[in-house]
C-alpha cells in the first residue's frame, strides 16, 4: 500500500475554538511542544523516551509518548516500509504530535524517522502553528545496535528475511543540528533523562520543583540508573 500527501477534502473550513493556546497555556499553567526521538531501530530511543515520559507524569507533567511500533497497531496500520510510505507515516504522525502540543500536553515522539526531509517537514509544521519542535538524535554506532537487537531485526535484516530495513538495506540520514545529540551507549537512561530535563528548563519549557528523586519516598523516578539505553 502507498501513501498520497495530496488534500482530497473540499468544502471544508477551519472552525477556531474558545480558547487561543496562549490563553489555554495560562489557564492550565503549562505549556505544550514536541520532542522529537530519531534513531537507528534499538539505538535506545523508545526506551529514554518512556523513561522521560514517566518522570515527568511522576512529576505531575502532562505529557504523552508516542511509539513507532504501536502507532502502526491503529492509525498507521495500513502504511509499510516503503519511501512513500514511510514519509507518510512521519506525516501523520507529526500532526497527531502538533495536536497534543497544541493542548499543551508534551508530546513524547520516537520514530527511526530515518529522512531529513521528512523531519525537516515535522518541524516545519510545528514552526508555523508557533510550537516548540525539539529534535533528539539518539546517537549509537550501528554495531551496538546490531550486537543489542532486542528484537531480532538486525539478524533478519543481514539475512533478507525483512527487506528496506533502516541502516542496513535503507539508509538513515542522521541529524544536521539536533537540539540535542544523545550517545545512548556512553550514558545511563537517568543521565539522558536529567540532560533532557535540563535543556527544557534552560529553554524555560518546564520547570520541575523537584530533582530525579521524589521527596516522597527518595525513590528515582527513572526505572534504570545503569542500563544503557
Amino acid at each position: 500500500m502507498t501513501a498520497t500527501t495530496d488534500a482530497k477534502a473540499t468544502n471544508i473550513v477551519w472552525h477556531d475554538g474558545s480558547f487561543t493556546r496562549k490563553e489555554r497555556e495560562d489557564i492550565l499553567g503549562r505549556k505544550g511542544f514536541t520532542l522529537w526521538f530519531t534513531g537507528l531501530s534499538a539505538s535506545g530511543k523508545s526506551t529514554l523516551a518512556t523513561a522521560l515520559e514517566q518522570h515527568l507524569v511522576a512529576h505531575g507533567v502532562s505529557a504523552y509518548r508516542l511509539d513507532g511500533d504501536n502507532i502502526r497497531f491503529g492509525l498507521n496500520k495500513n502504511l509499510g516500509f516503503s519511501d512513500q510510505d514511510r514519509t507518510e507515516n512521519i506525516r501523520r504522525i507529526s500532526e497527531v504530535a502538533k495536536l497534543f502540543a497544541d493542548s499543551t500536553t508534551i508530546a513524547i515522539t520516537s520514530f527511526i524517522s530515518p529522512f531529513k526531509a521528512d523531519r525537516a517537514v515535522a518541524r516545519e509544521l510545528h514552526n508555523a502553528a508557533g510550537i516548540p519542535f525539539i529534535e533528539v538524535y539518539a546517537d549509537v554506532p550501528i554495531e551496538v545496535a546490531e550486537q543489542r537487537d532486542p528484537k531480532g531485526l538486525y539478524k533478519k535484516a543481514r539475512e533478507g528475511v525483512i527487506k528496506d530495513f533502516t541502516g542496513i538495506s535503507s539508509p538513515y540520514e542522521a541529524p544536521e543540528a539536533p537540539e540535542l545529540h544523545i550517545r545512548t551507549d556512553l550514558v545511563s537512561v537517568e543521565e539522558g533523562v536529567r540532560n533532557i530535563v535540563a535543556y527544557l528548563e534552560k529553554r524555560e519549557l518546564l520547570t520541575l520543583s523537584k530533582g530525579l528523586k521524589r521527596e516522597s519516598d527518595g525513590k528515582s523516578d527513572v526505572a534504570s540508573k545503569t542500563v544503557k539505553a
